[in-house]
């Protein structure tokens, strides 16, 4: 195939619903980008094929060698063989590895404005998060902000709707919150911190063993699916229904100028395929979180809901967060004043589609 006419194909390529359809036709007859191998290595903040997260990220790297004609190669690296999980954005900012998959909201220390990319507390959903970032702004605010740290950054999935968290005792009132110690980052962390709560930022691998050994008394994780697997049913009594990461995104982010060297045919595939590994994961998400939900009810365990006085004051609390965090960087105010933005703009239709269809169709 031409460069000329892979381009053109290439363009026409919009969505990831078209790029796996066209992916199983490419595995037959595509062989383009020809030349020296080009190779990457993407650390991730994950186990090895760790389950939807990580297995994505194994089937993106798989794409975009196949669509690449074998010219694409990435090697993905789980967490802590090349770097700490929690590591990896100063890793590849420095140029030790190409790029990584991880959660945006990690990196809040790094500005705060990066915890909006990942998702707001009470917020917008994976659908609504993704349009934002594709066509209100979003995306030129993040690749602005991620430049200055030598970082280029792509959607790299979404978990859909997460739950609450697991805790060792009942919530029946914003009093059993005073003291708690929780594993919750980003947004959420600093509204419960103003509920009373301990935020800890603990990777993937040291959430059970700090939550058995009460080093923490609570968590939040994802969802059913990947927290049953994580096994803090075994741990805990009470399941609370979610409010803080109502559509939390994922990234897959390269380094700035390894980006920038790599050809367009090569940037085309990426990204394509970054499209692809998304739409699947929340697709996987939704049906691996469904059949979980089963079997946590069939195993007694106890899900709740928050109590109505403390959700208000968490509402509370996230305005008083907003304000502050815009006083402080005036990063975060123009992220926020964009995200807001877009908000107004989609609430309207949201209300009389998505919202009218949950709450009549049952």
């Amino acid at each position: 195939m031409k460069r000329r006419d892979f381009i053109t194909t290439t363009a026409l390529i919009t969505g990831a619903v078209t790029i796996n359809g066209c992916y199983q036709e490419s595995k037959k007859s595509i062989n383009v980008v020809r030349g020296k191998k080009v190779k990457l290595k993407l650390a991730t903040s994950w186990p090895a094929h760790f389950p939807i997260m990580g297995t994505g990220v194994d089937s993106f790297a798989k794409m975009c060698g196949e669509l690449s004609g074998g010219s694409l190669e990435i090697k993905v690296y789980p967490k802590n063989i090349l770097v700490p999980a929690l590591q990896v954005f100063d890793s590849c900012s420095a140029n030790q590895i190409d790029a990584f998959h991880s959660g945006v909201y990690y990196w809040k220390g790094k500005n705060s404005a990066f915890s909006i990319f990942g998702g707001m507390p009470l917020g917008l959903l994976s659908e609504e998060m993704i349009t934002w970032l594709k066509f209100g702004g979003g995306m030129e605010l993040w690749r602005e902000l991620y430049g200055r740290f030598n970082l280029y950054p792509l959607i790299g999935g979404s978990t859909g709707p997460q739950m609450g968290g697991w805790f060792k005792k009942e919530i029946k009132s914003i009093s059993d919150l005073k003291g708690l110690k929780m594993r919750i980052p980003g947004l959420g962390g600093e509204v419960m911190k103003r509920l009373g709560v301990n935020p800890v930022l603990l990777p993937a691998g040291e959430i059970f063993t700090s939550l058995e050994r009460g080093t923490i008394d609570a968590t939040e994780w994802v969802g059913p699916a990947l927290d049953m697997m994580m096994g803090f049913d075994k741990a805990t009594e009470y399941y609370y229904q979610g409010w803080h990461e109502p559509g939390s995104i994922l990234e897959m982010t390269f380094n700035k100028n390894r980006w920038e060297k790599l050809s367009s045919e090569h940037q085309a595939i990426i990204t394509r395929a970054s499209e692809a590994m998304t739409a699947n994961m929340i697709e996987e998400f939704r049906y691996k979180n469904a059949k979980a939900l089963q079997e946590l009810y069939r195993r007694g365990v106890k899900i709740r809901k928050f109590p109505n006085d403390m959700m208000r004051l968490a509402k509370k609390a996230l305005d008083e967060v907003l304000e502050i965090e815009s006083k402080k960087s005036s990063d975060f105010k123009r992220v926020l004043k964009n995200y807001n933005e877009f908000v107004k703009l989609n609430r309207p239709w949201s209300d009389i589609s998505t919202k009218h269809i949950l709450e009549i169709r049952d």
